[in-house]
């Protein structure tokens, strides 16, 4: 089935005081936009999913891998590939927003056991 949306109808889902999220999902992949208050810390996790990140506004530092040695900023405009199982970890310089893309979708995100989140 095709399913035509626009942000404006896709519900908002606030997470923590300082993350809010839209979530539209497929069979195979998932797209999220998210908006982030400045010094919020996404903590260092993995998972099985392939991650894009694009970043519409403001700034993200991220660490990769487990002893984070590698860092990377990202500025409006920025897009990085994630590849599955890598461990990875961000930092928001001011606001953000930013659209994330999975494959495949996210369940701990769709069924809320997203705890690493939500603290």
């Amino acid at each position: 089935m095709i399913t035509k949306l626009n942000w404006a109808s896709v519900p908002i889902e606030i997470v923590n005081p300082s993350m809010s999220r839209q979530i539209v999902t497929g069979d195979k992949l998932m797209i999220a936009k998210m908006k982030f208050k400045d010094g919020f810390v996404v903590p260092l996790h993995h998972h099985v999913h392939e991650q894009v990140t694009q970043v519409i506004s403001g700034k993200i530092r991220f660490w990769f891998g487990e002893n984070k040695e590698q860092a990377m900023e990202l500025n409006p405009g920025d897009v990085v590939v994630i590849p599955s199982n890598v461990p990875h970890q961000a930092l928001m310089i001011g606001d953000v927003e930013e659209i994330d893309t999975w494959a495949p979708p996210r369940q701990d995100w769709l069924d809320k056991t997203d705890d690493y989140l939500r603290k």
